[in-house]
């Protein structure tokens, strides 16, 4: 829908309105199932520490670099950190919750029992960092301007908005035309921007114009592709929130950005970067022994989390013909060695993502479908693979490096989907090679890539790794202009809308989306609309690990390993609370509650 359309249908009123029917009174917050944990009295979040002295740098190391300071745009690339510091939501998320928001720039929120609406009423003191007040038009102009302009996620629930309503001085509700019991929270999560400080300028083209943000952080000093500084805002309005107790204590957090992660390793390791999370459990067992850890300069922390393990791993684009084969992806996941390269890339035992909402409850399990998640998925089964409510688990081999058995099975998978060896070439009945490329951005998953494509030879199969810099992966992931890559999809313990970004049927053609397999599927969307519609506990579990085995069982990614519990290594001199909220090393905790000595 245009802006003229939506403006055409946007009701201002002058005076307050008396609410809607059914609604209920204004809350201090809102939780996706039952109550918000903490009370309206709140002293501070229960992971953060309120006596944690303000002051000193932390500085981050990353691989890349920036060319924008617009990080909700799909044009030029942003730094992350610009959306947790420098701009604010209405509402923000307490990471010791599954979900669960509480008053930021608005002080209130008012939903009625279907969740056909929500309304926000705006703290009087609010401000821009300008100095201005952030008003309802401010938030209806953001609203409009990120679901036509912005990133594809603000335009995929937007659709289910009928209407805006400016509700007097500072309130404004949104009316939803589709059951969605998320989108009051949603809504709460979108970045406010400044209507005044993009009037008259392009949103959707990139820029390295510094915007004007609300949050406890403005851009300082910057240089694309080399560092940014964040500065904390002395005058920030929201400094004294309950919410920001014990958080933002930092008065500077600079970032520094690294042609690869060996240099950025090597700069850690001589103290120029304060923290570092270590992706790689063999070098975290093995390679931290260099001086500053020996002399307690850098401390090696391993922090648990409850969160789902989430996917990762080398991923099908499935809009390639040469993998649009379930057979074919099979026999590929087959051919994965998965004990002997985890083994050999970590140096160690690691525990493997058997699905897309393992290591929680959320997970399908090793057994059959059952119950209402069977009930759910039965009348797609026919659509399914064919072991989609059956039991199903992954591949496993014997740990050595031949992998035998699980080879046979990829040779008669290969077979079957019409493939045969001639002259020690995999080729179809045309004569066409099974020929496929595997695209990177890193040194990262190199060796786990060589090692199958090595296991692949044996097939008759040409593998090729390419590896390119950062923008180039970036620009053909958004495109969808590969074979075959390595991806990782974070999942939260309450998964909602973000689930359509990732497997919708749109995606497969609609630039931007994180559908990177292509996944098309009735099923998939059928249990996401489950899921958004309900807000009984019981049949959202149903209906998530019904859409787990969707994913899992069709075979759109090879899975690697996870941890459960990440590692970080970081300067002495900085500290964190003891308590950790449930998802652990996450958003919203560093540096956000972290301090300096």
């Amino acid at each position: 829908m245009t802006r003229k359309h939506r403006m055409a249908r946007l009701a201002v009123l002058a005076l307050a309105l008396l609410p809607l029917a059914g609604l209920a009174a204004p809350r201090h917050g809102i939780s996706m199932y039952g109550e918000p944990a903490l009370p309206p009295d709140f002293v501070s979040l229960p992971y953060a520490n309120p006596g944690a002295p303000k002051g000193g740098t932390i500085v981050f190391g990353e691989v890349g670099g920036f060319d924008s300071l617009n990080p909700y745009i799909l044009k030029g690339r942003a730094p992350y950190a610009l959306q947790a510091h420098v701009f604010e939501t209405l509402m923000a998320r307490n990471w010791d919750e599954p979900f669960a928001l509480y008053g930021l720039i608005a002080e209130s929120i008012d939903v009625p029992e279907d969740r056909s609406s929500v309304e926000f009423t705006l703290r009087a003191n609010a401000r821009f960092s300008d100095g201005s007040p952030i008003t309802p038009e401010d938030v209806i102009w953001s609203m409009e301007t990120l679901a036509e302009e912005g990133l594809p996620r603000y335009s995929n629930s937007w659709a289910k908005v009928e209407r805006i309503e400016k509700v007097g001085a500072r309130g404004i509700r949104f009316v939803f035309n589709t059951p969605d019991a998320e989108l009051p929270l949603l809504i709460g999560l979108r970045p406010i921007l400044s209507k005044a400080d993009w009037e008259g300028l392009d949103f959707a083209q990139s820029s390295l114009r510094v915007p004007v943000g609300s949050g406890p952080y403005e851009i300082g000093a910057f240089e694309p592709g080399r560092f940014i500084t964040l500065e904390r805002n002395p005058d920030y309005w929201g400094a004294d929130l309950p919410y920001n107790r014990g958080l933002n204590n930092f008065d500077r957090i600079r970032i520094d950005y690294y042609v690869d992660g060996g240099v950025l390793f090597q700069a850690f390791a001589a103290g120029e970067v304060s923290v570092y999370r270590e992706l790689n459990p063999a070098r975290w067992r093995a390679e931290y022994n260099f001086a500053a850890v020996s002399a307690g300069e850098i401390i090696k922390s391993e922090i648990p989390h409850g969160r789902p393990s989430g996917m990762e791993g080398f991923v099908f684009n499935t809009r390639r013909p040469i993998f649009a084969d379930r057979r074919v992806r099979d026999a590929l996941l087959h051919a994965f060695n998965y004990e002997f390269i985890s083994q050999t890339v970590n140096g160690g035992p690691m525990p493997r993502r058997t699905s897309y909402f393992a290591n929680s409850e959320l997970g399908m399990g090793q057994g059959p479908a059952e119950g209402r998640t069977r009930d759910l998925l039965a009348p797609f089964a026919a659509d399914l693979a064919p072991d989609a409510l059956d039991a199903y688990a992954l591949p496993i081999s014997d740990g050595s490096a031949r992998n035998r058995r699980n080879m046979r099975v990829a040779a008669s998978e290969l077979k079957a989907a019409g493939w045969t060896v001639r002259d020690g070439v995999l080729v179809n009945a045309e004569g066409a090679p099974f020929r496929f490329e595997i695209l990177l951005s890193g040194a990262q998953s190199e060796v786990a890539a060589g090692l199958f494509r090595d296991s692949l030879r044996q097939l008759g199969i040409d593998a090729r790794i390419t590896l390119i810099d950062q923008a180039q992966y970036n620009e053909r992931k958004n495109d969808y202009d590969y074979d075959m890559i390595v991806n990782t999809w974070n999942m939260t313990l309450s998964p909602g809308n973000e689930q359509m970004l990732y497997w919708g049927r749109a995606g497969v053609t609609t630039p931007g989306t994180r559908n990177y397999p292509g996944i098309d599927s009735p099923a998939a969307e059928a249990m996401i609309a489950a899921m958004l519609a309900t807000r009984d506990p019981g049949e959202f579990t149903a209906a998530v690990q019904a859409l787990d085995r969707v994913l899992t069982t069709g075979r759109y990614v090879i899975p690697f390993w996870f941890a459960d519990r990440s590692f970080v290594a970081h300067d002495a001199a900085l500290h964190y609370p003891e308590r950790l909220p449930v998802y652990g090393d996450w958003i919203g905790w560093l540096p956000e509650v972290w301090w300096r000595d």
